[in-house]
């Protein structure tokens, strides 16, 4: 099977987009930024999606997703500096609680295993879709309170990932969540 398969193309198209993106933010181009960013949000949302029904999950799928992701949210964290200086000084402990979820699993990830982890876990995926509708809604300028929700969701999902870093002995991919790493690891022992 060739490595670049449909999702695995989303996955790096989405990665392709984060310098575009960071281009557009310098530039100023706000209403730019918010259409290529949602569109890069739909990619991280289909791609695994599309891989899992097409039997197409791979070691470099998640890795490539881990990539982007990790490109995206750097990105849209300075962008967010860039284009929305005053939204951010308001909403500075969302934003930092956000980009603290997301910075944080990573360095451990990094620091134990010596790569980004791919846990993909339930609670993270649920964090992430509640972070883009919360932050699509503030940046159109909605309401500021789905993104301070999803705020408290991305630091749960970011616990629990520490703590599947800190509980597993090797880096796995897509774990559903700490229950299923406990649950598996006492029916081995």
């Amino acid at each position: 099977m060739s490595p670049w398969t449909l999702p695995n193309l989303l996955s790096a198209l989405r990665l392709g987009s984060a310098p575009l993106l960071l281009l557009l933010a310098v530039s100023g181009q706000r209403e730019a930024f918010i259409w290529l960013l949602a569109l890069a949000f739909l990619t991280d949302a289909v791609d695994g999606i599309l891989a899992r029904a097409m039997g197409q999950t791979s070691r470099l799928g998640a890795q490539l997703d881990s990539w982007a992701d990790v490109a995206i949210y750097t990105v849209t964290a300075i962008a967010l500096w860039l284009l929305w200086p005053a939204l951010v000084r308001t909403e500075w402990i969302a934003v930092a609680a956000v980009v603290a979820s997301f910075v944080l699993p990573a360095l451990a990830g990094l620091l134990r295993f010596g790569c980004f982890t791919s846990y993909h876990t339930l609670l993270v995926k649920v964090a992430v879709a509640a972070t883009v509708a919360g932050l699509l809604m503030m940046l159109l300028d909605i309401s500021v309170w789905p993104f301070r929700l999803a705020a408290l969701l991305a630091v749960l999902a970011a616990l629990e990932e520490l703590a599947i870093t800190l509980v597993l002995p090797e880096e796995r991919s897509d774990v559903i969540s700490l229950w299923h790493v406990l649950r598996q690891q006492r029916g081995a022992s």
